[in-house]
């Protein structure tokens, strides 16, 4: 079995499996249970091979979703992931822009600094300790031959 995320130097790859309607999500060999939990909690099914000592582990997106909800799971997953500082490429036959766009709005609103108040000032804004991640529209590499797809770096500023 052939591992994407290895391949491309990634944490997680998302891709349609060839001849089927199954969106994939592979994670690079030796993840941290942390990203496989997270992936769990996104919606995203566990997969292992062989069964109880895993020498391959992917997720995908349920198979009982129509194709366009599919997309958008796997969307919608993208900017959690990137905060909690993984490094995620996506197909272009998965991606879909307005539930990425959705998603990352949320994560941002959800990711806000707090506000604080200090007697006879109002509201203040307080800035971050540390710079937080910006999301960005995940940038699109071209077809570059045959192959399952061409991935698509979400690190990356178009």
């Amino acid at each position: 079995m052939a591992n994407l995320a290895d391949e491309y130097g990634t944490d997680v790859e998302f891709y349609v499996k060839a001849l089927t309607t199954t969106i994939h999500a592979d994670t690079r060999t030796g993840a941290p249970a942390a990203l496989h939990d997270l992936l769990e909690q996104l919606g995203l099914k566990h997969h292992e091979y062989p069964a109880g000592a895993p020498l391959y582990i992917w997720h995908t997106v349920p198979d009982d979703l129509a194709a366009d909800e599919k997309k958008r799971l796997a969307s919608r997953a993208l900017p959690a992931l990137h905060l909690a500082g993984y490094k995620v490429n996506c197909s272009p036959d998965v991606f879909d822009e307005a539930a990425f766009q959705q998603a990352a709005h949320e994560a941002r609103a959800h990711t806000a600094p707090p506000l604080a108040t200090q007697p006879g000032t109002g509201p203040l804004l307080l800035a971050p300790r540390t710079s937080p991640a910006h999301l960005v529209r995940p940038f699109v590499r071209p077809r570059l031959g045959p192959g399952p797809h061409a991935p698509l770096d979400s690190r990356r500023n178009p």
